[in-house]
Order: C-alpha cells, then sequence, then structure tokens
C-alpha cells in the first residue's frame, strides 16, 4: 500500500448517507466519502453539492465514490482521478439496499427536474 496526500485510510465513514442532508432533511443522488476524515457528502449532481463544500470548506481534496461496486477516488483541486492503491476503513459504500436516490421517503416525485 502507498501513502497518497489526503488520505487516510483509518478514517470510517461518519454514517450511511449525506450527514448534512440527513441533518437538514434533505436528498441526495450519488455519495462521495471523504478520503481524509470520513464525512460522507452528496455529489455535485445532488441539490446541495455537500461533497465539494466540504471538500472546500475543510481542506480535505479528494474524495471516494461511497456507491456500492465504484472505488475510483477524486481530487477537488486538481479535478481529476486519483491513482492509488490505498484501502479506506470499512464499509466501503452505503448499504446496497439504500435506494439511490436516497433517502428512502424523503426523495421528491420531481427529483430529476431538480438535479444539477
Amino acid at each position: 500500500m502507498t501513502t497518497t496526500p489526503g488520505i487516510d485510510p483509518t478514517a470510517a465513514p461518519s454514517g450511511p448517507g449525506c450527514a448534512d442532508c440527513d441533518a437538514g432533511g434533505g436528498w441526495w443522488l450519488h455519495l462521495r466519502r471523504c478520503a481524509q476524515c470520513g464525512h460522507i457528502g452528496c455529489c455535485d449532481s445532488s441539490p446541495a453539492q455537500h461533497a465539494s463544500a466540504h471538500a472546500k470548506a475543510a481542506g480535505h481534496p479528494v474524495m471516494r465514490s461511497y456507491e456500492p461496486g465504484e472505488d475510483w477516488f477524486w481530487d477537488f483541486t486538481s479535478d481529476q482521478y486519483v491513482e492509488t492503491d490505498v484501502a479506506l476503513a470499512p464499509p466501503q459504500s452505503h448499504p446496497e439496499d439504500q435506494p439511490v436516490p436516497g433517502p428512502a421517503g424523503r426523495v421528491p416525485d420531481d427529483w430529476r427536474s431538480r438535479l444539477n
């Protein structure tokens, strides 16, 4: 395993969904995990774009997909994928039975028209 700046492989995810959307009653399309602190935020196609807001506010530019079956990293500073073999602390994604978009019960019927 290599060391990659901005990635802490011991940081556990903050939960199964976007921490900020959960706090405010919002919803998301896809989830991203901060590779430095584990904060879960929603992607930039989601209405609130909490993952990129976290990267900017916290100075933690590297995010990893938090979707089942996806293992890519993105650096918001360089706007590029990050090539690394670093394995993050489990779990690697939100629960597979969690709907996309999510969470269940908070996604409006017209969600497609609300995407960025």
